[in-house]
């Protein structure tokens, strides 16, 4: 089994260690399990290294970084509310016309954080009820690990949500492949006031996915520690099987950094 686990201080560096850690002479298929990647700074990257990659990623058809990352947090749209009950509010309303979309037919990452299938027809505000038990939990006795937001559940574990966010729901999202890849995200809250989060993908494309996942998880992870009252602290992300996907032989100098992307 290949695998790897890395930690690096930014968004940038972690990708490109993660993507050498898969495109290795021992491992052919370019293919890990139970890979680890740790950013130390998820809201850090280098601006023109994400301009390199998305010239490579539009040549091949892909949608731009920022589109991906805003499936897990639309921070245009956040920068317009008051705080996470309107973010949600406003999110929700939009989201019926956001599923029409190409690809978002059974719904976005956010929307499933904002408004998790449940019994009532809005759905579970995730996102709100983090924050308030991570502001709750900071003004008194702290606890460490009391802060999930699951992609994934089961249906009688809605009213648990409290405690985690969810993503995949069981029942629903019975596809081999494709939405929702991204199953769970939990938070830690440590004694010097920082919050942590650690995502657990059944699967991450490298090339077509990952990074804009980080940029994403990242600015979801500062959000929630900023109204919160508290810090943000590291990213970790968790693939269960993760793939260097993508036109490797013109990702290689960008990787290696020995010049930039072909044309």
């Amino acid at each position: 089994m290949h695998t790897f686990t890395v930690a690096e201080r930014d968004v940038t560096r972690a990708w490109v260690a993660a993507c050498n850690k898969l495109d290795s002479r021992d491992n052919p298929q370019r293919t890990g399990l139970h890979t680890v990647v740790r950013i130390a700074d998820p809201l850090s990257d280098d601006a023109a290294f994400r301009a390199e990659l998305d010239r490579l990623r539009t040549g091949q058809g892909l949608e731009p970084l920022e589109t991906i990352a805003s499936t897990l947090f639309p921070s245009a749209l956040a920068a317009r509310c008051a705080g996470p009950h309107e973010l949600a509010e406003r999110y929700r309303r939009m989201y019926p016309v956001l599923k029409r979309y190409p690809g978002n037919r059974r719904g976005t990452y956010f929307g499933r954080l904002v408004s998790y299938p449940a019994a009532s027809a809005a759905g579970v505000d995730q996102l709100g009820t983090v924050i308030d038990r991570l502001r709750t939990q900071a003004a008194g006795t702290k606890m460490a690990a009391a802060y999930e937001i699951d992609i994934a559940a089961a249906e009688d574990a809605v009213q648990e949500v409290g405690s985690e966010l969810l993503v995949h729901a069981a029942g629903k999202d019975n596809s081999y492949r494709g939405f929702p890849c991204l199953s769970h995200i939990s938070f830690q809250l440590g004694r010097d006031r920082r919050v942590h989060a650690a995502a657990l993908y059944r699967s991450h494309f490298m090339f077509e996915r990952a990074y804009g996942n980080y940029l994403g998880l990242g600015r979801l992870l500062a959000y929630i520690a900023e109204e919160a009252g508290l810090d943000c602290g590291t990213l970790t992300v968790v693939a269960g099987h993760a793939r260097l996907d993508g036109p490797i032989t013109q990702l290689r100098p960008l990787l290696t950094g020995t010049g930039r992307l072909a044309a």
